[in-house]
């Protein structure tokens, strides 16, 4: 049996489990297998078990930008959960696991500048790197001094922030084939107490805005140039438009919120009516910005 080349790599193999827990949208059906590593060296024997085995496997970090479908996911889901934290002068050496917010507060508490804006943001670092992911102007890309990964083959590989050739929400990373294990973050010096007192207005502002209290996978869709995707659906009416459990939060339309039992099917319909009515009314194709992943 195919599971049981993985559990030699690790025991911490989950046989059909639902994706639902893995994911910040809490959609999505079961994965034929779920592993959770926690080093390189663990994830890079499960994909070359994997390409031996031809296995189909996809790589995650906490899941909070991703739709899963409802049919689920064939094949193996690495977690990354390599989540060690260093830091070393001005530079905070992360493993790809590692929560924003757990080194934003070892930022702070090393009076590193830089971090503020990204503080808030839910998800992991290799998560951030992956698609550059940023919030109140601030980007990871400006933070990021080198990103080790493994490709296909599970060969370790170096690249400086110049080589991830960072786009608006795109790398290297983006193209598929590379997977993030661990970053070295380069920040600057400051006031701990100003770094701090700007990682809570930021918070602030985003807890005042984003309807965090229901399931959701933050921005659905990329920045249209020159507009807001939010101020879109909402002057197309939209603002808390529903398809079953899926609906545009009533706090912030550039957000799809889980209502309770919504469904991937739900949310792709409603993605699919948003882009019909933005472009309807505007002529401004709509782009997601969360990744869809598994069989409908």
């Amino acid at each position: 049996m195919t599971a049981d080349i993985f559990k030699e790599i690790t025991p911490d193999i989950k046989l059909n489990e639902p994706m639902s827990r893995h994911t910040s949208f809490r959609i999505g059906g079961a994965a034929d297998m779920f592993a959770t590593v926690r080093s390189a060296a663990e994830a890079a024997e499960l994909i070359r078990a994997a390409h031996r085995t031809r296995t189909p496997f996809i790589v995650l970090g906490n899941g909070s930008n991703i739709l899963v479908g409802d049919g689920g996911v064939r094949g193996l889901v690495i977690q990354i959960g390599i989540t060690d934290i260093e830091v070393n002068g001005t530079e905070i050496y992360a493993g790809a696991g590692a929560m924003m917010s757990k080194i934003a507060a070892e930022a702070a508490k090393n009076a590193l500048s830089g971090f503020e804006p990204l503080s808030g943001i839910p998800g992991t670092l290799g998560g951030c790197i992956y698609m550059n992911a940023g919030a109140y102007g601030g980007e990871i890309k400006n933070a990021v001094k080198s990103v080790e990964y493994l490709d296909d083959n599970g060969q370790l590989h170096t690249v400086t922030a110049n080589e991830c050739l960072f786009g608006y929400r795109s790398s290297i990373f983006t193209d598929g084939g590379k997977y993030i294990t661990s970053a070295v973050l380069h920040l600057e010096k400051g006031s701990e107490d100003d770094i701090r007192a700007e990682m809570a207005d930021y918070n602030l502002r985003r807890t005042s805005k984003q309807p965090l209290s229901l399931p959701s996978a933050g921005s659905v869709f990329k920045r249209p140039e020159g507009s807001f995707a939010g101020k879109l659906i909402e002057d197309a009416g939209l603002k808390g438009c529903a398809i079953g459990g899926a609906q545009v939060s009533e706090l912030h339309a550039g957000f799809i919120v889980n209502r309770g039992a919504a469904t991937a099917k739900d949310v792709r319909d409603l993605i699919e009516h948003i882009q019909n009515e933005v472009k309807k009314q505007f002529g401004i194709q709509l782009q997601p910005e969360i990744k869809m992943i598994g069989e409908d």
